[in-house]
C-alpha cells in the first residue's frame, strides 16, 4: 500500500484497489461512506484531474453497484497497486475526446467514451473466435487493433479491457465484464438507476438520462425528442394479445410473438439487459414468445414485468428470461409472474422450469414461490403423496420440488425409508403467509390455448 499523487497515479490507475467515497441516498437523505473498490476503466470528458471519470467495483458489493465517480472521491494515500506495476512519471492527459490505447503507442480518437474503428476488407479477427466472419464495416476494439499492432499478442487485462469497451451488439457470454453504459432512465413517474450494461446505440451513452416510452419502450436521449415521441406515439398498451385480465387488481398479461412485434420485443430485450447480468440476447427475438404483465390506469397500460419462453424448448424450459422492472420490485409483481409461467405449463399439461442460469434475485423468487407452492399443498393434503405428485400438480420439475423439500427440511429418514415431515416452524410459515393479502392469478380469467407451430414456422433467418 502506497501514497500517491495525482500525476503518479494516472498511468497505473486501472487495477488498483483503494477507499473510495461511495454515495447512498436512503429515505432521501444522502449518506456518505469509504469502501475499498478497484478502478476497472477511467475517461477524460475534459482537461484537467476533476474532469476524469474512474469506474470502480466496491469489494464486497453486487456489480450492479459499479459506478463512474469523480477524482476527488478517490483516496490516494492508500492505494494498492496491481501486481507488477509500478508509480511512474505520467505523461499529461489526452484532450477530450482522446482515449490512450496500451501497447499502441499512438493515441486514438473516440466518441461517446469508446474507441472502435471499421474493419478492413477481408481482415479476420485474432483472437476472437465471437467476431471472426463479421460483415465489413462492424466495429473492432481499439485493443484488437493494437494487439494487431504489436503482433498479434495480448494479455488477460487486454481481453478485459477489450470486453468493456466494445460496442458490439452480438451474442457473447463473456458480456458480462463490459462496463455500465446507461447511468439512468426516465419511465413515466419514475427515474431509475440502472445496474449493467445494455447495447443501445452509442448516442445514448452521452446522455445524463434515457427517457423510455411507457408504451413502446423506444428510446430518447433528450426530454424534447421523447415529448415530441410521445404525441405521436399511437400505443396504449402492447401491441399483442390480452390473453388475462383481473378487473379488481387491474393486472392484465399479453401475448406477443417476437417474429410479430419484432421491434416492441428488441426494444422490451434491450431494456431488461439494463437490469440483468446474464442476458445475452437482444435482436434474435423470433424463436420467442413474450408475456407481458401490465397495470391499467385512465392513460393506459403500463409495464410491470414480463418474461420470455422459446416457442420450442429441447429442455422443456417453461422461462427464458424474466423480469420485475426495479421501480415496480417488493411489491409481489415476480411471484405473480412465476404463478403465471406455471398455469401456461398447466394448460399444456408438462412441468417446468426457468432457463439456468438464474440471476441472484431471480433465484430468490423462485425458490420463495417453490417454498410456498409445495407448503401449501402439503398443508391442504391428507394422506400418502410422492415427489411425482406434487410435480404433476404444480407443474414444478421433481428435481427443483426435490431441491426445495431438502432446503426446508421436509425430507427425513424414518426407519430406513424417506418420509415428508412438515415442521413446526414450516406450519407457522405457511400460516403466515396465507394472513397475507396479496394478488394472486385466478385460472379462470386466462384465456389461452397453446400456440401451434409447425417446422417451417421454427424456421429462422433474415
Amino acid at each position: 500500500m502506497v501514497s500517491l499523487t495525482a500525476t503518479d497515479f494516472f498511468p497505473v490507475a486501472i487495477g488498483c484497489k483503494l477507499p473510495v467515497e461511495k454515495v447512498t441516498v436512503v429515505n432521501g437523505q444522502e449518506e456518505r461512506s469509504w469502501h475499498k473498490a478497484e478502478i476497472i476503466s477511467l475517461r477524460f470528458q475534459d482537461r484537467g484531474e476533476q474532469a476524469t471519470q474512474f469506474y470502480v467495483h466496491y469489494d464486497g458489493f453486487n456489480k450492479r453497484l459499479d459506478e463512474w465517480v469523480p477524482f476527488d472521491r478517490l483516496d490516494l494515500q492508500h492505494v494498492e497497486l496491481p501486481k507488477g506495476k509500478k508509480a511512474n512519471k505520467a505523461p499529461p492527459p489526452p484532450a477530450p475526446g482522446i482515449a490512450m490505447v496500451e501497447g499502441s503507442g499512438a493515441a486514438v480518437g473516440v466518441s461517446g467514451g469508446s474507441v472502435l474503428q471499421k474493419r478492413k476488407r477481408g481482415q479476420k479477427s485474432q483472437g476472437d473466435g465471437d467476431i471472426e466472419g463479421t460483415p465489413e464495416g462492424t466495429p473492432v476494439p481499439a485493443t484488437e487493433i493494437a494487439a494487431s499492432a504489436t503482433g498479434g499478442t495480448f494479455s488477460k487485462q487486454k481481453e478485459l479491457e477489450k470486453l468493456r469497451t466494445s460496442g458490439s451488439m452480438t451474442q457473447c457470454l463473456a458480456e458480462v465484464a463490459r462496463l455500465k453504459n446507461i447511468n439512468k432512465i426516465v419511465m413515466g413517474k419514475f427515474e431509475v438507476d440502472t445496474w449493467y450494461f445494455s447495447p443501445y446505440p452509442e448516442e445514448f451513452t452521452g446522455s445524463d438520462r434515457v427517457y423510455i416510452c411507457e408504451f413502446c419502450l423506444s428510446a430518447s436521449e433528450t426530454p424534447r425528442r421523447f415529448e415530441r415521441h410521445r404525441a405521436k406515439c399511437p400505443l396504449h398498451h402492447p401491441p399483442g394479445n390480452e390473453i388475462y385480465r383481473d378487473s379488481a387488481s387491474g393486472i392484465s398479461f399479453w401475448e406477443l410473438d417476437g417474429k410479430k412485434q419484432r421491434s416492441y420485443c428488441r426494444n422490451l430485450c434491450l431494456l431488461s439487459k439494463l437490469f440483468l447480468d446474464h442476458k445475452t440476447l437482444y435482436y434474435d427475438v423470433d424463436p420467442f414468445l413474450f408475456y407481458i404483465m401490465t397495470s391499467v390506469d385512465e392513460y393506459g397500460h403500463h409495464i410491470l414485468g414480463y418474461f420470455s419462453k422459446e416457442k420450442h424448448s429441447a429442455e422443456d424450459y417453461n422461462v427464458a428470461c424474466i423480469l420485475t422492472l426495479p421501480q415496480y420490485q417488493r411489491m409481489g409483481y415476480g411471484k405473480l409472474l412465476i404463478q403465471f409461467s406455471y398455469e401456461l405449463s398447466k394448460i399444456e399439461k408438462k412441468t417446468g422450469s426457468p432457463e439456468k442460469p438464474l440471476s441472484d434475485l431471480g433465484l430468490l423468487s423462485y425458490r420463495s414461490y417453490w417454498m410456498d407452492t409445495i407448503l401449501e399443498l402439503l398443508y391442504a393434503y391428507r394422506g400418502e403423496i410422492s415427489m411425482q405428485e406434487i410435480s404433476e400438480k404444480t407443474s414444478i420439475t421433481a428435481e427443483d420440488v426435490m431441491h426445495t423439500m431438502q432446503a426446508m427440511g421436509l425430507i427425513k429418514s424414518y426407519k430406513g425409508q424417506y418420509v415428508m415431515c412438515l415442521s413446526k416452524s414450516n406450519l407457522e410459515h405457511h400460516e403466515k403467509n396465507m394472513r397475507k393479502k396479496r394478488t394472486r392469478i385466478d385460472p379462470k380469467k386466462l384465456i389461452w390455448e397453446p400456440p401451434r407451430f409447425t417446422a417451417q414456422q421454427l424456421r429462422y433467418g433474415f
